[in-house]
């Protein structure tokens, strides 16, 4: 048997590279091979540090009878959805289609690479109402041997339906209002009033949702928004969620009172709960929630950040074999942990949710019935850090990752504008930086570090991280990296029916086009949201024009914990548009200006804090100190005010 994923550059799929399944990585050979044989592709996706992949590998993967039966009956083809997050969106859409989606993804294809029946993991053995594996491989080849045509036929609806998807009608601006006015309405809905957060089990973070739902409430006052979100995020930093001693959250949780992790920890997940997390704690006045923010831009910044200034993926789920291992504890180790402290281990285990009756090693949360986060005392915390030091560590994902790292530059330097944490934005820029290196001649910007030209959320999520750089720092280099990046996607990725595709190209069975926030932002959520700061920076309303026209037809108004990053750009479109300069010498005075403009969060304001004029720029063309001071220019809705430079006249001009 070849060994053909000895040369992959993905950990994935070296993880896979010595299993007896005969693995071909994704390319036309693998399609020509099933075309040659008549038989269908098994395409399997999934990710390094996920569990269920693990279990799987390990059950069928790597078990020699099933392995046999895989090779025999298909072209086996295993992609890493990190690497190829193109073929992973195609492919899940198609799966949702058919009840299925998530990782691993498992799902079978034809020769032509269209796709008929999909799932996620399989067991070896029936179940929990799971079908064996090889009972799904049994069906599978039954069905194309001797039902071809209700292959053909499950291929032709998945097709009909994804058409449809494609055709719907855009939002339009007109309707942004009415339309986020219904997705709070549904939120609302969904909101666990015992727990905090939205919907059952498995519980997911919904970072985005809760940030859509912190600026409604910065738009309109609604305090059943604000009281949701900060319900929700509350909940989770008390839940077991959140990694009380090394900092961070967990990818979700399978029960829904928070008290069950999954425990990988995803770059994506701490980016995104970042800035959340911090505007909460402004708009709620929330110190323990500013403390939650502080602690997880740590995390990011010693767990995720590499010694080059960028930031790995993922921490796995498994420690030593098992899942959760470094972070789960027995009563008994956590009274001895503490005692050996000189602290009350009995009173601390009950706070911290031990087992009562002392057997089942559990995560750490908090149990105390106030509606606070209260944190660790430090020296709890240092004996919990020397203990769990001595455990084994969750492997890591080492990939660097283009989108992941500029929604981790975007979090940070949010983070850093509402929680008065410069050394955060510094962070953010050494990281873009690095980025930056990776802009090929033609503009387009690279996945990884070894790959080629990247896809719309690479470009989207960059321009955007730089844009927030240039609003922090004033620095007209990163204004101008981000017009060239948002161009070239504008490019190289605009559907001219409206919005963008995810590709560059149009390889596969579908050209995927993300209308989802869920794990990570659509590519098209954050393009919108570049276009809408790039017109109020440049004036130039056709940027605006090609956000409304992106504006998918979507189902935001009735799934709103799969569209954060979109319904918050419809409260943009709802706000009154708003352009602010704070120009002038840094110092007391431009600082205090700037902390006013950038320390809330302002839909529909673009927002620049720069240290003199730059015509080049036509927000900050002729705005100078005025009469030797700092002063702020504000334009509502095209009109411009006169420049103020006292904090409590621009106060009032902005409240």
């Amino acid at each position: 048997m070849a060994a053909r994923l000895d040369g992959a550059t993905s950990r994935y799929l070296l993880q896979h590279a010595d299993d007896p399944v005969d693995w071909h990585p994704w390319g036309p050979d693998a399609f020509a091979e099933a075309a040659r044989r008549d038989i269908p592709v098994f395409l399997s996706i999934g990710y390094s540090t996920c569990h269920w992949c693990h279990v799987m590998a390990a059950e069928s993967f790597r078990d020699a009878d099933t392995a046999a039966e895989l090779n025999r009956a298909f072209v086996c083809v295993k992609v890493d959805r990190e690497e190829r997050p193109d073929i992973d969106a195609a492919y899940q859409e198609a799966a949702r289609r058919l009840g299925a989606g998530g990782w691993p993804m498992s799902i079978f294809l034809t020769p032509d690479g269209e796709p008929f029946y999909a799932g996620s993991y399989w067991p070896q053995q029936a179940a929990g109402g799971r079908p064996s594996f090889r009972s799904v491989l049994d069906g599978v080849t039954r069905a194309w041997t001797t039902r071809r045509g209700a292959v053909r036929a499950s291929v032709q609806a998945i097709a009909a339906e994804l058409a449809l998807a494609d055709a719907a009608r855009g939002t339009g601006a007109e309707d942004a209002e009415a339309e986020a006015d219904r997705a709070l309405a549904a939120a609302l809905r969904l909101r666990d009033r015992e727990h905090g957060g939205f919907g059952t089990a498995p519980k997911f973070p919904h970072p985005m949702a809760i940030e859509w739902l912190l600026h409604r409430h910065a738009r309109t006052g609604d305090p059943e928004a604000l009281d949701a979100a900060v319900g929700a995020l509350t909940a989770m930093a008390r839940g077991a969620i959140h990694d009380l001693v090394d900092g961070g959250f967990a990818r979700y949780c399978t029960d829904a009172a928070w008290r069950t992790p999954h425990f990988e920890k995803m770059l994506g997940d701490n980016a995104l709960l970042l800035p959340a997390y911090a505007a909460a704690a402004v708009l709620a006045d929330r110190d323990d929630l500013a403390a939650v923010a502080r602690s997880t831009a740590s995390f990011l910044l010693t767990g995720f950040r590499t010694a080059e200034d960028v930031f790995r993926s993922a921490f796995d789920a498994d420690s030593g074999g098992v899942e959760g291992g470094s972070s789960v504890w027995t009563r008994a180790e956590l009274v001895d942990t503490l005692a050996g402290a000189g602290l009350d281990g009995e009173h601390w285990a009950v706070q911290l949710g031990a087992d009562a009756a002392g057997e089942e090693a559990r995560p750490l949360q908090l149990t105390a019935t106030d509606d606070r986060v209260t944190p660790l005392p430090d020296a709890l915390r240092a004996a919990l850090v020397a203990r769990q030091s001595r455990r084994p560590r969750p492997r890591t994902d080492d990939t660097v990752l283009t989108d992941g790292n500029a929604l981790a530059v975007r979090g940070l330097v949010k983070g850093g504008l509402l929680l008065d944490e410069p050394e955060w934005i510094v962070a953010g820029a050494a990281a873009a930086e690095r980025l930056h290196g990776r802009v090929r001649d033609d503009g387009r910007i690279a996945h990884t570090a070894v790959g080629d030209g990247g896809f719309l959320l690479d470009h989207a999520a960059t321009a955007l991280a730089e844009l927030e750089l240039f609003g922090a720092t004033g620095d007209t280099v990163w204004f101008h990296r981000a017009l060239s990046l948002a161009a070239a996607a504008d490019r190289w990725f605009r559907d001219e029916r409206g919005g963008w595709f995810d590709t560059a190209t149009h390889e596969l069975f579908s050209r995927p086009k993300t209308r989802t926030d869920d794990g990570m932002p659509a590519g098209t959520s954050v393009m919108i949201e570049v276009c809408l700061l790039l017109a109020g920076l440049t004036g130039d309303l056709a940027w605006r024009q090609r956000a409304i026209d992106a504006i998918p037809g979507s189902r935001a108004g009735a799934q709103p914990t799969r569209h954060g990053w979109l319904l918050r750009q419809l409260e943009w479109l709802s706000a009154p548009q708003r352009e602010v300069a704070v120009v002038g010498r840094p110092g007391p005075a431009r600082d205090a200006l700037g902390r006013i403009a950038q320390g809330r969060p302002r839909p529909g304001a673009v927002t620049v804090v720069a240290h003199a004029a730059a015509d080049d720029i036509p927000l900050l063309a002729g705005r100078t100190e005025v009469d030797g001071v700092a002063a702020v220019y504000v334009c509502e809705a095209l009109a411009c005010r006169r420049p103020v430079t006292s904090v409590a006249d621009l106060g009032a001009l902005l409240s």
